[in-house]
């Protein structure tokens, strides 16, 4: 019977991402109900805990951005509810969401980045001391933030403590760059493997989270402009990434491909945004998949990590593996 298991689609949460949210999880939601699967909107906020337990799903797929959903904590309660859930586990969230711990575990593999260092709001040191040297332009953004929400560039002293200031209401911990001349690139993962890659071109400004999410602001090219090369390239150094940090299901890696031709790692996106404007549904459709076939893969990776529920792992997995995976649940998830 299609859609004997319960999906619930959790969306919505706590961060300043979450009218963003909102919008991938209605969109989710949608495409599996197309698929013939019984699934849910579940709203997260600060009781999700009751939410969980009151809902009785039997598989969670996580559409939630930023603080909270995106950096291991409600996959951390997944976890011991026993619910199988979409995405990285526990770790690899918290790793890519704060961006300096996630910069040092590419460093850690020989993974170009762009110099930078980490400026705290308890450290009481002189901003324009520590910087220094370090010279212009820098970008200036915070820590544990996405959808590029703080971010700026700073072009001299003045602008650099006004930068820094704004990103610290985001985030206690905020990380400075150096700004990198060259095509903004990212690749679209989806277990382990390369989709391909869009390049980004903002029609004014950099990629903030206005030209990201208004319509008719930024131009995408897809596939992105590069040599046969340096495409190739930027599609293993983005798998490199994604597996540095030990990442699963669908993730969304961004780089910058220098003027020389150099490829530097910017951050890596644990649970991509999955709107109409969105980069990965846009990569996924290149490589030949729609949106639903995007989504039901993405739900087939859906899995508990924690050492004690390695049966739980498998009879997930053969959830949704061979030609029969439409017809619903094979096997009890937990």
């Amino acid at each position: 019977m299609i859609g004997q298991r319960k999906i619930g689609v959790l969306m919505g949460g706590l961060s300043a991402e979450r009218d963003i949210s909102i919008r991938s999880g209605e969109a989710i939601v949608s495409a599996l109900a197309d698929r013939g699967y019984d699934a849910w909107p579940l709203f997260v906020d600060r009781d999700v805990d009751l939410v969980l337990r009151q809902s009785r799903i039997d598989v969670a797929f996580v559409a939630l951005h930023g603080r909270y959903g995106e950096d291991g904590c409600i996959q951390g309660l997944l976890e011991l509810l026993g619910i199988p859930y979409t995405g990285s586990g526990v770790l690899a969230s918290a790793l890519a969401m704060n961006k300096a711990r996630a910069k040092e575990i590419f460093r850690l593999n020989n993974l170009p980045t762009a110099p930078g260092y980490v400026v705290q709001s308890d450290s009481g040191e002189d901003l324009l001391e520590t910087h220094g040297s370090f010279g212009f332009p820098v970008v200036v953004k915070p820590a544990g933030e996405g959808s590029s929400l703080g971010i700026r560039v700073a072009r001299d002293e003045l602008e650099l403590e006004a930068a820094v200031e704004q990103a610290l209401r985001f985030d206690d911990d905020v990380l400075v760059e150096r700004f990198i001349e060259g095509k903004e690139i990212s690749v679209g993962i989806l277990d382990g493997k390369p989709l391909g890659a869009v390049e980004i071109v903002p029609k004014r400004g950099f990629y903030d989270f206005r030209n990201k999410y208004t319509s008719g602001r930024t131009e995408y090219h897809l596939p992105a402009r590069l040599s046969p090369e340096r495409y190739r390239s930027a599609l293993r150094l983005a798998t490199l990434a994604h597996d540095a940090l030990g990442c699963e299901g669908a993730t969304r890696v961004d780089l910058i491909v220098s003027e020389r031709g150099n490829e530097v790692v910017l951050e890596l996106n644990t649970l991509p945004g999955m709107t109409p404007n969105s980069l990965l549904p846009k990569i996924a459709h290149g490589a030949g998949l729609s949106f639903e076939d995007l989504v039901e893969e993405t739900l087939k990776s859906a899995r508990l990590r924690a050492h004690g529920h390695r049966r739980d792992r498998r009879a997930v997995q053969a959830t949704f593996q061979g030609p029969e995976r439409r017809t619903g649940f094979l096997s009890d998830a937990h």
